[in-house]
């Protein structure tokens, strides 16, 4: 759980130093005030681009010193920690360089994100998202490895590897490789990383699955959705050991060169997977629902991330919903309130209408209720 943010340079804050009490906290102000920044600050705190995938140069208050600082005080797994995250200014001779964000625990320097880890997972939701269901299987597949990567924070790496590797390979094809040993290693690298990333999402997924059948009701408000994996590869992790899978894979390589190199890229593999979903009590696919129904869906399917990270990893998500009650009737807003309160997560909410959280006023029930200004936060 966060207990203390501070941000120097960050977007709209020059600085901002918020302690936090509560296990919800709740974000309200005008559009534009700055309350996604604070998500997007927490979505910095592990591995990746952050929720808006963000260059860096996005990240950096206009007007600063073209550096920023994210700093966070965690009751993490393993006890209070101290995790920070960001660029540091560059002198007006160093304008060209190329930046670097920098990582820290408990001030000491981490050389990627992967150790924070061990002391926090986040997940998230933003109005950027409400269109994946309808939109492009890229998307999806972006949406499907932040699911992995809350669960196994090797993945990202993975994934990265199999970018370069799938490279290295259209660039072998487009000089005229046709065969020989170079291309050979290259597909034996594909091959090995493409079925490592396609494991860890069947792995993902299929616990998802699980977790979503046992706690699935058909009256829910939040409806569960059926989940699985589109793609060739996917069909050789399932039925196949590993390295049946690579050698199956570098088959499927070695017969497609002369198709791959036509097309200028690889046409089969895990970079081409795409994530089916459907809403189970309606069992339709989720791109046929309305558009209050699909962002029920959704909302659905991350609460039910949400509980696998926790059962998979022993480690409670921070959880940062950006404006999702903003078109739920009260009634949904309610239940959704109800969710989020059985979690056992902190989770951070932002609303530009302070009405929309007067049900969190309930005996027992403590908030952290922010208004958010530009530059700045208050106390509601």
């Amino acid at each position: 759980m966060v207990r203390r943010l501070k941000l120097s340079d960050f977007r709209s804050y020059a600085a901002l130093d918020l302690a936090v009490h509560s296990d919800l906290v709740v974000l309200c102000g005008e559009n534009g005030a700055g309350k996604t920044n604070v998500l997007e600050a927490l979505s910095l705190l592990t591995a990746g681009r952050g929720l808006r995938r963000a260059d860096l140069e996005e990240l950096a208050r206009e007007g600063g010193a073209g550096g920023f600082a994210i700093s966070a005080e965690v009751e993490g797994a393993l006890g209070p920690v101290q995790l920070g995250t960001g660029v540091a200014a560059m002198g007006q001779e160093a304008k060209q360089e190329t930046k670097q964000r920098r990582y820290r625990l408990d001030r000491e320097p981490l050389p990627t994100a992967r150790g924070f880890a061990d002391h926090l997972r986040v997940v998230w939701l933003t109005p950027a998202m409400d269109g994946l269901f309808t939109g492009s299987p890229g998307e999806r597949r972006r949406f499907l490895d932040r699911l992995v990567l809350a669960v196994d924070a090797e993945h990202g790496a993975r994934v990265n590897a199999l970018e370069r590797a799938l490279r290295n390979r259209n660039r072998l094809l487009e000089d005229g490789a046709r065969s020989g040993a170079w291309l050979d290693a290259a597909e034996r690298e594909t091959a090995e990383v493409a079925i490592a990333v396609a494991a860890a999402r069947h792995e993902t997924i299929s616990r998802l699955a699980a977790l979503t059948e046992a706690g699935r009701s058909a009256n829910a408000l939040f409806p569960w959705a059926e989940i699985a994996l589109s793609g060739a590869i996917e069909s050789l992790v399932a039925e196949r050991s590993a390295l049946e899978a690579e050698d199956a894979y570098m088959e499927i390589l070695r017969e497609n060169r002369h198709r791959d190199a036509a097309a200028g890229r690889t046409l089969i593999g895990a970079h081409t997977s795409d994530l089916v979903v459907r809403h189970g009590p309606k069992d339709i696919e989720a791109s046929r629902g309305s558009t209050g129904e699909q962002k029920a869906l959704l909302i659905g399917l991350v609460l039910a991330h949400a509980r696998l990270v926790s059962s998979m990893c022993g480690i409670c998500p921070i959880v940062l919903l950006d404006e999702v009650a903003a078109h739920f009737d009260p009634q949904r807003r309610e239940a959704l309130f109800a969710e989020l309160r059985t979690l056992g997560a902190q989770v951070w909410v932002t609303g530009a209408d302070p009405g929309q959280f007067v049900d969190l006023n309930q005996p027992g029930v403590t908030a952290d209720l922010l208004h958010v200004s530009p530059g700045r936060i208050d106390r509601a």
